[in-house]
């Protein structure tokens, strides 16, 4: 049983993962009028994503400990991230978050559906060449700036989060929230464009 603990603490980061996606889609009612003073509906949202962002530590720090790191673990780590990611930003473009300054509502969507589909591609386009590599036997498990771009994907959504329910309107909160998007989407894109040149994938594509 213990030796399944990094697989359970995957599936539990995914029913956090879940929980959190359906909370942001239910926040408009909550934030409707305004800012909400702490603790609020997204509060109790951002709180669930933190857990959940502990169990994607912990999953990895149990697998090496106890020595049974797997190609599950390899596969499906990745892919919880992706649901995290792409879901967060999709139901923030459902729900027309994050606000920025005065802009309209169409360029707004325009702006959210926009990086959602520099997200979806991205990740789409790895995992393609994961599951490509992964079924020659070639190992394609996260690398270093994989991993820092997933934990500026994370700050991004967080930041969304606090502003939605703290920062509404304030301008230091606009310029905040587009200088972690610009670097965000950056980031997205090098790390993909990195993925075609790791070792990995040219054997891989040797073979």
């Amino acid at each position: 049983m213990i030796k399944q603990l990094p697989n359970i603490l995957t599936l539990s980061r995914l029913i956090l993962t879940l929980v959190f996606l359906v909370m942001i889609l239910y926040a408009p009612r909550y934030y409707s009028e305004g800012e909400v003073a702490f603790p609020g509906f997204l509060d109790y949202a951002f709180i669930i994503f933190i857990i959940s962002g502990l169990t994607d530590i912990l999953d990895g720090m149990a697998a090496r400990r106890l020595h049974v790191e797997s190609k599950f673990g390899r596969m499906m780590d990745p892919l919880v991230d992706k649901i995290l990611v792409c879901g967060a930003f999709l139901c923030f473009a459902i729900i027309g978050q994050p606000k920025l300054f005065n802009l309209n509502d169409t360029t707004l969507s325009i702006i959210h559906w926009s990086v959602l589909a520099i997200l979806v591609a991205r990740e789409a386009y790895v995992t393609i060449l994961r599951h490509s590599a992964e079924a020659k036997g070639i190992n394609f498990a996260a690398t270093r700036s994989g991993k820092f771009k997933m934990f500026v994907q994370a700050f991004a959504i967080g930041t969304v989060i606090v502003k939605i329910a703290h920062v509404q309107t304030a301008a230091w909160g606009y310029w905040f929230t587009i200088i972690i998007f610009l670097l965000m989407i950056i980031l997205t894109v090098y790390s993909g464009l990195r993925a075609t040149q790791r070792k990995s994938w040219q054997q891989a594509k040797s073979l």
